[in-house]
């Protein structure tokens, strides 16, 4: 479009609060898919105080948070002082994009042509749905009708010349302009300049990605208040003095936006779901029934030029049961790995091992009357094309600690992950093969009280039970002052030559189930053995070996 093109006509709909909807709404998926566990803390509601924080600023919140003095670019402490029962997010946008391509998928239903300008922000060309519908007013109304189904009623649209004035037609929403109760602003034909003009320069710092914070101070002191005023100024001298941001940013302020609509274009559906009827009963009967279904993931896949790395697999049972797991590959899927993961998920859950993932509301208590296989995470499938001269070691080990797990089920093959904890048998988790788990227990985390290098050369997976007697024959103990009753002298009838200690390790004083308190000792025998040693409950165990 050249810069003498008139802006193309738009209707943006506009989700205020977006990055709180997308909290809640990722809440709500959670706790109907798998329920949180006893003591976790329950889906926030609509009408909760909510704050999401980015670099100790708020950079959204909800509408009770507002009513209570809560605003964007608050200061953390500031948001708390003014709200107590503030409750403070993270910012996401991975989870904020996530639950926005529902929505959008929802309104290319109604009408194709939709553009995401960011999660909660997207716009569509206004001539086709006014056509269709009979009016720009008719056509907003029509995709707000269907966000309402979506339960979204906090919607907005502004229809203008241009991106940007649409956009602010949205954000500034004056209802009594196209009738009571509605959520429609509509900007006329060429009068997008009046409608920017009262505005103030601070409204263009969200049409940069960066710099535009630095921009708008830079007018303020320049004594330019409004996008008026910027309009105003010599559009030369603006390229000169702002450079060529400042020059777009200046005819986005006098209603001369050249973007176009560029409509996304929708992924291709690539999941997958088979129905029994009668349900089945045995896994490998549900296994040997998916072969066909697993066959159409992939070609679907190859006909996208895509792999599966990540493959999500849903289970319902004809009693209203579900499991429901999301499975990782080292490489990626084929169809005989997916009828795998199937049949070992419906195991895990039918017989109720925790360790693969099938938690108690995830197992099925009934025949298997649906199978979905949906990719998770795809790739180019030119990033994994094999090697021209022959496979290297690493893929000819992976098929082959594949198809033994294929023969010995899902834990047959594992492999050790490091974790983190207190405890040295803590800090190793044993992952089935194939599995890009991360740690429940992140290594990363602080671990008050753990055991600092050197460590023990050899940790024994199950700590053994020794005795440690003072001089006088008597078990060495510790008071609850941490006092050692007597220096250790025996070993398992071993002479001790040295030893250090006692290191308390204090776990869960608040729980009375799983509180732990014990005691670490490091000892060294006649024989030069240095041994880990720890006293709990009056007991000694050794818990590694120094060589």
């Amino acid at each position: 479009m050249s810069a003498s093109s008139p802006p193309t006509r738009a209707i943006v709909l506009w989700f205020p609060d977006w990055p709180v909807t997308a909290l809640l709404r990722s809440e709500a998926r959670a706790a109907i898919g798998a329920p949180a566990a006893t003591g976790d803390p329950s889906p926030a509601t609509p009408d909760a105080a909510i704050a999401i924080m980015h670099a100790n600023r708020v950079v959204a919140c909800s509408a009770a948070a507002r009513r209570e003095g809560v605003r964007r670019g608050q200061r953390r402490r500031d948001a708390q002082g003014v709200c107590p029962a503030l409750r403070i997010e993270a910012a996401d946008p991975s989870r904020d994009e996530r639950a926005f391509l529902p929505v959008l998928s929802r309104l290319e239903e109604l009408t194709p042509g939709i553009q995401p300008l960011r999660p909660g922000l997207c716009a569509v060309r206004a001539r086709g749905p006014a056509r269709f519908y009979g009016g720009e007013e008719h056509a907003a109304s029509a995709l707000l009708d269907v966000l309402d189904d979506c339960g979204l009623p906090d919607a907005r649209a502004g229809i203008a010349d241009g991106l940007f004035t649409a956009e602010q037609a949205a954000r500034l929403l004056s209802p009594g302009s196209v009738g009571p109760g509605r959520r429609i602003t509509i900007v006329p034909r060429g009068a997008s300049a009046a409608f920017l003009s009262p505005l103030t320069v601070a409204t263009i710092a969200t049409a940069v990605s960066a710099g535009g914070d630095d921009l708008v101070a830079l007018l303020v002191r320049l004594g330019v208040q409004t996008l008026g005023e910027f309009a105003a100024l010599d559009p030369a001298a603006v390229h000169d003095r702002l450079g060529e941001q400042g020059a777009r940013l200046h005819a986005l302020a006098g209603g001369s936006d050249s973007r176009r609509v560029v409509p996304r274009v929708p992924p291709p559906e690539l999941a997958r779901e088979v129905a029994f009827e009668p349900p089945l009963e045995l896994a490998d009967q549900v296994a040997f029934a998916v072969r066909t279904t697993a066959d159409d993931v992939m070609t679907g896949l190859d006909e996208a030029g895509l792999v599966c790395t990540e493959a999500r697999i849903t289970l319902l049972d004809d009693r209203g049961g579900r499991s429901e797991r999301v499975w990782l590959h080292p490489t990626c899927f084929d169809a005989p790995a997916l009828v795998d993961r199937v049949r070992w998920q419906l195991q895990a859950s039918l017989e109720g091992e925790g360790a693969t993932g099938a938690s108690p509301a995830q197992r099925l208590s009934g025949g298997v009357a649906l199978v979905r296989i949906e990719p998770e995470a795809v790739d180019d499938s030119a990033h994994h094309q094999p090697a021209l001269l022959g496979q290297g070691p690493d893929e000819r080990l992976h098929h082959a600690m594949s198809r033994v797990q294929a023969m010995l089920g899902h834990r047959g093959v594992v492999t050790p992950l490091l974790a983190g904890g207190r405890w040295l048998g803590e800090r190793e988790r044993r992952v089935p093969w194939g599995d890009a788990e991360r740690p429940a227990r992140s290594r990363d985390l602080p671990w008050p009280g753990s055991l600092p290098s050197p460590l023990p050369s050899e940790v024994f997976r199950e700590p053994r039970p020794v005795s440690v007697v003072s001089p006088d024959g008597g078990t060495v103990v510790v008071d609850e002052r941490g006092r050692v009753s007597a220096p250790p002298a025996l070993l398992d009838g071993r002479r001790v030559t040295a030893w250090a200690g006692p290191w308390p390790v204090i776990e869960r004083q608040w729980d009375g189930g799983q509180a732990r308190r014990a005691y670490r000792f490091q000892l060294v025998d006649a024989d030069q053995s240095a041994w880990l040693l720890v006293l709990e409950d009056g007991r000694w165990w050794a818990e590694g070996r120094y060589t």
